[in-house]
């Protein structure tokens, strides 16, 4: 991927994408604006195909990743067996079926059996895996898959509450709906675990 930066109207511009493929993505935006009846030459279309190209490349950077490296890389040694919890992390990621965003909230547990990671890395997990083309189901599951192949947990916690666009903008067209998605592995199975960390997500410290 290309880090450079562009100096613009007096303030450094830093873009993240691959050339090779920003010519390609060009051509094709340019041909679906032409397809959709518009003229691709005009001022305010003009550099759109090449706008798209690199928001696309941005919005799809997970595949480049690899989130039990990312894990690895600040795994530490701890004599720590309650919950460790990340609630609250954002997410932003598009529905592989319309290509439309999805977005919400992520929340992640775990009981270490010997092993913590930096907190930051488990919000880069769930970022890892919502920059690729998804379904809230298996990112539910991906990130919690992740999360116990590195760390060999006691358990992990994921739930995911997330608003999709393509049932608002589109479709039955409901603004209001919330999808809940949720899975668990180990100590979370049980009932009483899994409800104190319900209890914990929903709690607010404010």
């Amino acid at each position: 991927m290309d880090n450079g930066s562009k100096t613009l109207h007096g303030y450094e511009k830093m873009e993240f994408y691959a050339p090779e493929k920003l010519e390609a993505l060009e051509k094709h935006y340019r041909a679906i604006l032409e397809i959709i009846g518009e003229d691709s030459t005009r001022e305010g279309l003009e550099l759109t195909p090449s706008r798209v190209a690199k928001s696309i490349q941005f919005l799809t950077q997970g595949y480049d990743l690899d989130p039990r490296e990312i894990l690895l890389s600040a795994k530490f040694k701890e004599d720590y067996r309650e919950m460790v919890i990340v609630k609250d992390i954002e997410v932003f990621s598009l529905c592989e079926h319309h290509m439309i965003p999805f977005i919400g909230k992520a929340h992640v547990g775990y009981i270490p059996n010997g092993y913590i990671t930096g907190l930051s890395k488990i919000a880069r997990v769930v970022e890892v895996y919502s920059r690729r083309l998804q379904v809230q189901e298996r990112l539910t599951s991906q990130i919690k898959d992740a999360i116990q192949q590195a760390l060999n947990p006691l358990g992990v916690a994921v739930v995911i509450e997330a608003r999709h666009l393509c049932m608002s903008m589109r479709g039955v067209q409901k603004q209001s709906a919330v999808t809940t998605t949720s899975d668990f592995t180990g100590a979370f199975r049980r009932m009483e675990t899994r409800a104190e960390f319900i209890s914990l997500i929903n709690n607010k410290l404010h």
